[in-house]
């Protein structure tokens, strides 16, 4: 059973898709927005009056910051390795963060096309933590599609 009418998504299903193969259930999704330029365009009405139109412009490319579980996770490590390094003709890939309802079936995708993988950063170690590690991953992106 799937969401009904006026239910709304939990903030805790989700997770992260890399050329259509999940590969992460992610800790926490930061920066994750839609952003395109204004074009203000200046007219005469019939009447005389200055009339201002504004049209949408160029959609810009944005960035998303992910937290992950320190994982043996190959297919993100050898994503993340192929940006990080420049091997940007298998680094670009079109990645999802995929909304789930409760019994993890996908609602709501946002796709981001021709990302890498910009940024990545451990937590802090610290002998005698009980606590788990986790990696802070930068993500850039040319367009965003929401589905």
């Amino acid at each position: 059973m799937t969401l009904t009418q006026g239910d709304s998504l939990t903030s805790h299903n989700f997770g992260l898709q890399i050329d259509g193969v999940m590969v992460e259930y992610l800790t926490s999704v930061d920066g994750l927005n839609m952003e395109q330029d204004v074009i203000k365009s200046p007219q005469n009405s019939s009447q005389g009056r200055p009339e201002i139109t504004l049209m949408p412009g160029v959609q810009k490319d944005g960035q998303v910051t992910v937290v992950r579980g320190m994982t043996m996770s190959s297919a993100f490590t050898t994503w993340i390795n192929d940006s990080i390094a420049g091997r940007m003709g298998t680094a670009r890939k079109n990645a999802s963060i995929i909304m789930m309802d409760y019994e993890y079936n996908p609602v709501k995708r946002y796709n981001m096309r021709r990302a890498w993988c910009s940024k990545i950063s451990a937590s802090t170690l610290k002998a005698g933590e009980a606590s788990a590690l986790t990696e802070t991953v930068t993500i850039v992106f040319e367009e965003l599609v929401i589905e």
